[in-house]
This record gives structure tokens, sequence and C-alpha cells, in this order.
């Protein structure tokens, strides 16, 4: 999302087409990523409460994916610089991301609960 110009100079599309395509991306990749996160916290981490800890551990690896990125792929070109409202944009996802894997602990831990436990 923030990258959108730079896309769009290096493969030549149109602004339009590279902000289609990434928020065609960015829904498969939600909707995807909250299936598979679904059966791989069922599966492996069944009905123990260490879950939980995938809140707070996301912390780590987003801080070395951030900085390998920055680092391998430098803005050389003052133009590719995003919007200041991506950065309002990122720091919402963020904030909310966290919640989201606390959600999806949760219900991946009451649904292998129910299926124990049939009330």
């Amino acid at each position: 999302m923030g990258n959108v110009y730079r896309i769009s100079r290096l493969t030549t599309w149109e602004i339009d087409t590279v902000n289609m395509l990434i928020a065609a991306i960015i829904i498969v990749d939600v909707i995807g990523g909250t299936i598979l996160l679904l059966l791989l916290t069922r599966k492996w981490l069944g009905d123990r409460k260490a879950n939980f800890w995938t809140v707070i551990l996301w912390i780590p690896y987003f801080v070395l994916f951030t900085y390998l990125i920055a680092s391998l792929f430098p803005i050389t070109y003052g133009g590719d610089a995003p919007n200041p409202v991506t950065g309002l944009i990122a720091l919402g996802g963020l904030i909310v991301y966290p919640v989201y894997i606390l959600i999806l602990n949760f219900l991946g831990f009451t649904t292998k609960n129910k299926k124990l436990n049939p009330a």
C-alpha cells in the first residue's frame, strides 16, 4: 500500500491498476490468512493458553521485517515516498492487529474446546 508509486513507476502500470491489484491482494490475504491461522491455531496450539503469547510475540518479527525491507529496498527516488495518510492507515493497522490475533486465538481456542466437550 505504501509502494504504489514505486510499483507503478517500475512496472509502467497505471496507479489505478496498482491500487486495484493491491486491494485484491489485501482481501485475499486477510481471508486466506484468517482461515490459515484458525486452522494452525487449532492444530498446533490446541487448548493451551500459551497461544495467547502470539498477541505479543508478533512485535519482534514486525521490527525485524521492517528493518530488513527498509535496508534492502530503500526509497532512492523522492517521488516514491508514500502520502502522509498512509502512515495513519499503517498506525491503525498496528493498533488493530494484536486485537485481530487475540480474536483468532480465542476463536481457535473455543472451537477446539467445543469439539472436545460438547455441552
